[in-house]
């Protein structure tokens, strides 16, 4: 009978949306909030009836109105950036209007961010099973980043770098290990596909995103493959109230070359706060950049423009329909003569991206908040045309398209278990990726359709100072003969206040398909670098551990957050790639091929310091290892070694945030890569050799004013020197038979910038 009740609720809110949710009572709910230090009126604040959808945002004044609410008694939550959430109870009565007024106390800056990545549902950060790191917009602000691949520096465990001088292709690293080993997600859906990463990061506008989730080591019970080193999850601004930022931020170096980056923003709200859309556009132009003033580019041209929609329809109030919609062109040329067709010059990659990209999903909750259902699908289509050419070769042009959809079904269940609460998470998932890249001139053609069908379970246990997380997905993917099973397991406990300890385990895969670096094609010699498929290739398996503590302190005004986490993870038929001499055109040929095995292992340490608004401080260092269990020899030239290419074995972050005086602030940023082995192939150089670097150190600084026009409306002016130690690298291959992908250290040279942006 109960469960014949709890489906006709649900079939009724489907149905008659609005018959549940905004019945008309007359009875309303009015009142203001204050600072509890200042006693000044707050605007902005977000008033939510607790369990359900409806709520609103306080006015300029400070005050709110919520029409037609529920009858009886209620919990209204008060939250404001910054400040502690506030819960109060009030009668709601019918023909009545209720005046609450409420208090707010300024919050403790390093302790309450909620976070979805962990366990795919909202929790608290210091309750969540795994550690997340969240990058916020002010992050993005602070640092005058452009894009998503310029912000994940800045934390512990993650390095960046550029991996191609002529297309400015990026590798995001975490714990030590490639790029293709970490899961990006979109709003928590994974259609960052293999084409899409290649230059993915760089294409996702630091406008349209609310925050950065990164979660590190294996998560591929909750995510699927590819999350062996971790998860990032990037997170798009959903509306909250109306609003329009528009800023402008131009670069320019030593040479005259120049980079700037526009982006509009605008909020929309019905008056009831049923509908509501966030509107984001941004583009960005960029000057090609000659380090050594040998006519060839170091840092590629580049056009980008991203438009689109994230928007919200409140379909009762236990139930959403969300939906997001972007647009992308992205068009990069790097080498030389750049007033030619590519054909025509000495070296030329030219790309071209045009790529379509959206999401809907539907959340519904029960009254009694025990029951949570969520469905949803998202795509990403990519059309690319290329050149990647050298010796004026009029043969090296071609195109490609990608498709990914990722469609699913989720439902949670919470429910009291003694003492502890229970949460049981089931789901299941289709994905799809249609692969063709063709390049004629190399006759190369790659068709690849992948389908993977996955489903999974997990339940987590929260006591007052505890919690075990036990989960599995299997997986059957189409290349691999049999399904997939990975588990993960993951243990928090609380000792005393303010420490958090935890530990976990999990497994992940990868299928021997294609991956990023095999659909780019570089320049070395004056010939291209191409990649195939060994046909005996084999799945690679990988089982990760972390062990962590995280420990908060407030002394007053000042707090403190330390963190320390060991990672190691075990991979087992390692991808390796090798190098298999000369085609018949002469394009030097490397063949993706298993390795007996790999280990990862190390310590992340990071550090955080707040005092109000007056100070914020931030320190990541991290200690790796990353090395093959069997020596490895990449190219004939060179000796075997057990070492990893491009990983440091140390590097480290630090933000620092001053506000002196009251509108102005001081930012620091810096960023530290120890010392490498990089390859460094024949062409500018007799013979094939590895590269020891030395390590470098990449400086920022950005001075920030608010001038106040008019009630809450600002005008931010600010300036600033990228990489003010100018440590970019010195030892850059001349001429057209360069190594491209011979490329380390910071991705611009010393670079001065001055922005504008308007919020109103």
């Amino acid at each position: 009978m109960k469960n014949k009740n709890l489906f006709l609720r649900i079939l009724t809110v489907l149905v008659f949306p609005y018959s549940l949710a905004f019945a008309q009572h007359d009875a309303h709910l009015t009142g203001h909030v204050l600072d509890a230090e200042t006693g000044e009126h707050l605007p902005f604040v977000n008033v939510q009836l607790k369990g359900t959808n409806i709520g609103t945002v306080t006015d300029e004044s400070g005050h709110y109105l919520l029409k037609d609410l529920p009858l009886g008694r209620q919990i209204i939550v008060f939250s404001y950036v910054g400040y502690e959430t506030e819960e109060l109870p009030v009668n709601i009565i019918e023909d009545r209007t209720v005046e609450l007024k409420a208090t707010i106390h300024e919050q403790a800056q390093l302790l309450e961010n909620v976070v979805v990545t962990a366990n795919r549902y909202a929790t608290k950060r210091q309750e969540a099973a795994t550690i997340v790191n969240v990058l916020s917009p002010k992050l993005f602000e602070t640092t005058a980043v452009a894009c998503v691949a310029d912000a994940l520096n800045f934390q512990p465990g993650l390095r960046v770098e550029n991996t191609c001088s002529n297309c400015g292709k990026t590798d995001l690293r975490i714990n030590g290990l490639q790029g293709q080993y970490t899961q990006i997600l979109m709003d928590s859906r994974p259609v960052f596909s293999s084409m899409a990463s290649v230059y993915g990061l760089e294409q996702v506008p630091a406008a349209m995103i609310d925050r950065i989730e990164v979660v590190r080591g294996g998560g591929s019970a909750m995510y699927g493959a590819n999350a062996i080193a971790g998860v990032v999850n990037i997170i798009t601004k959903e509306p909250v109230r109306n609003f329009v930022n528009i800023s402008n931020i131009s670069h320019v170096n030593e040479h005259a070359g120049y980079d700037s980056h526009t982006d509009l923003n605008a909020s929309v709200m019905s008056e009831n706060r049923k509908i509501g859309a966030y509107l984001f556009a941004s583009h960005r132009t960029r000057s090609p950049y000659d380090r050594d003033n040998d006519g060839f580019s170091e840092v590629p041209r580049l056009r980008a423009t991203t438009a689109g929609a994230r928007l919200f329809f409140k379909t009762s109030a236990y139930s959403k329909i969300t939906a997001e919609y972007h647009h992308t062109t992205d068009f990069r040329r790097g080498g030389n003569r750049f007033d030619y067709e590519p054909h025509d010059a000495d070296i030329a990659e030219q790309l071209r991206h045009n790529i379509d990209a959206g999401s809907v999903a539907f959340d519904w909750f029960s009254p009694d908040n025990k029951h949570f259902v969520s469905a949803y699908s998202a795509i990403q289509h990519i059309g690319r045309e290329s050149y990647f050419g050298a010796g004026r070769d009029t043969a090296a042009y071609g195109r490609s398209t990608d498709l990914t959809s990722n469609t699913g079904l989720q439902y949670r269940f919470s429910y009291p278990c003694g003492l502890a609460k229970g949460d049981l998470t089931v789901g299941a998932e289709y994905n799809y990726n249609g692969l063709h890249d063709r390049m004629v001139g190399y006759n190369r053609d790659i068709t690849q359709k992948v389908h993977v069908v996955g489903a999974y379970a997990q339940n987590e246990w929260k006591g007052k100072s505890w919690s075990v997380l036990v989960g599995a997905r299997v997986e059957k993917h189409n290349l691999l003969r049999k399904p997939v099973v990975n588990p993960r397991a993951t243990f928090r406990y609380t000792p005393i206040d303010g420490l958090v300890l935890r530990a976990g385990y999990s497994s992940g895969y990868r299928a021997p398909q294609a991956y990023d670096e095999d659909l780019h094609v570089a320049a070395v010699g004056g010939v291209v670098s191409l990649i195939t498929l060994d046909p005996n290739l084999k799945p690679e398996y990988s089982h990760s551990a972390t062990l962590s503590a995280d420990w908060y302190r407030q002394f007053g005004r000042l707090e403190v957050n330390l963190t320390a986490e060991g990672f190691y993870t075990y991979l087992q038929d390692v991808f390796f790639l090798r190098e298999d001499g000369q085609d018949a055109a002469g394009n030097i040929l490397f063949t993706r091929t298993n390795a007996p095995g790999a280990w990862v292992g190390g310590l992340n340490v990071e550090g955080k310091l707040t005092y109000g608004q007056l100070l914020t401080f931030q320190l990541g260092y991290t200690f790796q290892q990353s090395r093959y269990t069997v020596p490895q020899q990449w190219s004939p030239s060179v000796a075997p070694q057990k070492r990893m290419l491009h990983t440091p074995d140390n590097y480290a972050y630090v933000l620092l945030d001053i506000q002196p005086v009251h509108d102005f602030t001081i930012s620091i940023n810096g960023k530290a890569t120890g010392s490498m082995i990089v390859p460094h192939l024949a062409g500018y150089i007799p013979q094939d050799e590895e590269t020891k670097t030395s390590t470098f150190w990449d400086l920022g600084i950005r001075l920030a004013y608010d001038v106040h026009l008019y009630k809450h409306y600002c005008l931010e002016i600010s300036c600033g020197v990228k990489n003010v130690l100018d440590q970019f690298q010195r030892d850059i291959d001349k001429g057209e038979n360069r190594d491209a992908n011979y490329i380390y250290g910071p991705s611009v040279p010393r670079t001065y910038f001055a922005g504008l942006a308007l919020k109103l």
